[in-house]
């Protein structure tokens, strides 16, 4: 017969592990009534929860991403210009559902053009966008679809620019993760999709945000949301909180307005597990490489993106870096070339490889001025 103390001393030793020995989290347990949906890290790509993430499914007006990421590379490509003027064919006119009522052969400037997109998800402003860049709608088409093969999309087709069904017209939660990822590299693209309200033709049409997170939850800044009767409830979106970058898609939620609750839930999930660890942000100076044969005896290196990983709260000293800076470099250099490397670790695990880049130009310098400097030294000595 076990005495009294015994099962005392057992009921204390269950509580004391029940605190220090973490419970896993089942992804069952989070509360998402979405058909598919994914949580990702933007900077590695990791997912951090999922379901259905492969399934084929209509991404409605998500597609609109996938639009604005092509637009605006042509931006800064400088294919096109924000003042530019796009005039709005008879095509774009017979647009149906969402949309800021473009009259045959009305003009809009390039940037309203991708605000409505952005903002209103405007289907007959990302005909005229798509007709202006590639011609026709068709040819806007198939570069979407490209583009789509050289990000690594594997579930995706598109068939329109703007995510009305289609027969043939698809994506996952994990393709429009990565979409997300990718847009990031388009900062304009994030300037959009932030703006709450927006009045076009000089205030006589008033856009609002389809995306509600940009209200509701702190940090929201990104993306689209998408609605048909086929597709349901879809939102792919984006949160950054003290460094780090989240990406949420889900597909097909059954209820009015519970992609946003089920994001959020999402969301909370991971802000309550993961942190980023930074050591150098994005542009800091990293170290100092001496230049020979230069105007310039220096030229300091700076951090290409984040020097960081994400990780779980509390484990946070598990990550170090290592940086590989040479001593020295020959002039000329140029602003942007690589000089080293970053190497962040997960204990011994490596996580990530960040460039480390020169921060400006340094030119060669002349013979005359080797001459002087050559004198000043031997002076010195």
């Amino acid at each position: 017969m076990i005495k009294k103390k015994h099962i005392a001393f057992i009921i204390i030793l269950a509580f004391v592990f029940s605190v220090i020995m973490p419970v896993p989290v089942k992804a069952d347990t989070v509360d998402v009534k979405g058909e598919s949906y994914i949580l990702m890290d933007a900077d590695s790509g990791k997912i951090l929860l999922a379901k259905n993430e492969n399934k084929k499914l209509p991404p409605a007006s998500m597609t609109k991403l996938m639009t604005l990421i092509l637009a605006v590379e042509d931006l800064e490509a400088g294919k096109v210009g924000l003042k530019d003027k796009v005039i709005a064919s008879e095509n774009a006119w017979k647009m149906g559902g969402s949309q800021i009522y473009l009259e045959p052969g009305e003009e809009m400037t390039y940037e309203d053009m991708l605000i409505a997109i952005a903002v209103g998800s405007a289907n007959d402003a990302c005909v005229a966008v798509a007709e202006h860049l590639e011609g026709s709608h068709k040819n806007f088409i198939a570069r979407m679809n490209h583009k789509g093969t050289m990000i690594g999309l594997k579930n995706t087709h598109f068939v329109n620019s703007y995510g009305l069904p289609a027969d043939g017209h698809y994506s996952s939660a994990y393709d429009m993760a990565v979409m997300g990822r990718y847009a990031l590299n388009y900062p304009k693209i994030l300037e959009y999709c932030t703006i709450k309200e927006y009045n076009l033709r000089q205030g006589e049409f008033k856009l609002f945000n389809t995306n509600k997170l940009l209200w509701w939850y702190q940090g929201a800044d990104g993306f689209k949301t998408g609605w048909t009767n086929e597709a349901k409830y879809c939102l792919t979106s984006t949160v950054k909180r003290d460094g780090l970058r989240l990406i949420a898609t889900v597909m097909a939620s059954p209820e009015k307005q519970g992609h946003f609750r089920d994001s959020m839930q999402l969301f909370n999930y991971g802000f309550a597990r993961y942190s980023f660890k930074n050591f150098f942000p994005r542009g800091s100076t990293c170290g100092i490489v001496t230049v020979g044969k230069g105007l310039e005896d220096s030229v300091e290196v700076v951090a290409e993106e984040d020097a960081g990983s994400i990780c779980l709260k509390g484990k946070e000293k598990n990550v170090t870096y290592k940086k590989e800076i040479p001593q020295y470099i020959n002039a000329p250099v140029k602003k942007g070339q690589k000089l080293g490397e970053i190497h962040i670790y997960d204990q011994d695990t490596l996580q990530k490889r960040v460039n480390l880049v020169a921060a400006k130009d340094v030119k060669r310098s002349g013979l005359f001025r080797e001459i002087l400097k050559m004198l000043g030294e031997t002076y010195l000595l």
